[in-house]
């Protein structure tokens, strides 16, 4: 029978998430009543995750780099390697509740102008995490900066599938041909804003993305370096950014620079006084985000540990 549905997960030194993500995937796989099948790239890892990935009952297939690569260009590589109709897009640090599958399945056959689905993201506490907002535009940035982003800019909310402008790609179902018709994610996009580019340009082509809430997974955010992540801010800024200028003007890209910095500065003042806030946290971003091209990201960092793999 063909493959339904393709699991495609990313992988980047997470050894132990990764398998308990494969454990959610299994565990999904066996209340399916169509095929599937599992993907895995390791991302250069050094933790022993390519072994455990090939070793775990759940992978058919996995691509063990030799050299570590971004995320948009990880997926692209899975996208064009799969052989389902759908493919779930999922980091190592996501770990599927019972039934999200279906529910992602069943939102893109009831909308088959649909071109990716999310789902919903829960914190290991159980707590909502929002996974899906309006595009970046200067309105959005200046609802940022009134601080009615919650209400205004995110979208996952509410009980029922939606139409929604992107969602996170820690948990996406993606239909194939949208994909390739739109030429698989950005490569430009190490990581952050890839999946903001993905649904962008799906929008473009006449697709659409949805949230649906019935679908769960627990994101363990496991993209993290410090109390103070110098590199993951630098990353993050710099592709902000970089969608800004892809889709935007010169003129907006500037306006959305400036507020950003502008939210993050009133953050890092009102960090002083608030327990549990790191005010140089705030600030960091504040100067990311006013020089985007300066600094070293996560490109950089790949680069660093590709060197280390060659010595």
């Amino acid at each position: 029978m063909p493959v339904e549905v393709s699991y495609c997960v990313v992988n980047t030194e997470g050894r132990e998430l990764l398998l308990r993500c494969l454990d959610a995937i299994a565990a999904e796989q066996a209340a399916l009543d169509f095929d599937t099948e599992v993907l895995v790239l390791d991302n250069a890892s050094r933790d022993g995750s390519a072994m455990a990935a090939r070793q775990h009952p759940a992978t058919d297939e996995l691509i063990a780099l030799d050299r570590r690569r971004g995320k948009g260009e990880n997926d692209s590589a899975l996208l064009q390697l799969a052989r389902g109709r759908l493919c779930l897009l999922l980091n190592e640090d996501s770990e599927l509740v019972a039934g999200a599958t279906q529910a992602l399945r069943e939102a893109l056959d009831a909308h088959p102008r649909a071109g990716a689905a999310g789902a919903r993201l829960l914190r290991p506490d159980g707590s909502q995490q929002p996974s899906a907002w309006r595009f970046p535009t200067p309105v959005t940035a200046l609802v940022g900066a009134l601080f009615l982003h919650r209400r205004y800019t995110v979208q996952s909310r509410g009980t029922d599938v939606r139409e929604v402008d992107w969602a996170q790609s820690a948990a996406l179902l993606v239909r194939r041909d949208a994909a390739e018709q739109i030429g698989w994610f950005d490569p430009a996009f190490f990581v952050y804003s890839d999946e903001v580019d993905f649904c962008k340009r799906l929008r473009d082509a006449g697709w659409h993305t949805l949230y649906v809430p019935a679908a769960a997974a627990i994101h363990h955010e496991q993209l993290s370096t410090g109390a103070v992540p110098e590199r993951r801010i630098v990353e993050l800024s710099r592709n902000r950014d970089r969608y800004m200028r892809k889709h935007h003007t010169a003129a907006d890209a500037w306006a959305v620079r400036w507020l950003t910095a502008f939210t993050y500065a009133v953050r890092s003042v009102a960090a002083i006084a608030l327990p549990g806030h790191d005010p140089r946290r705030y600030w960091r971003h504040v100067t990311a985000t006013l020089r985007p091209a300066q600094g070293e990201g996560l490109r950089e960092a790949a680069s660093e540990h590709n060197r280390g793999r060659r010595l």
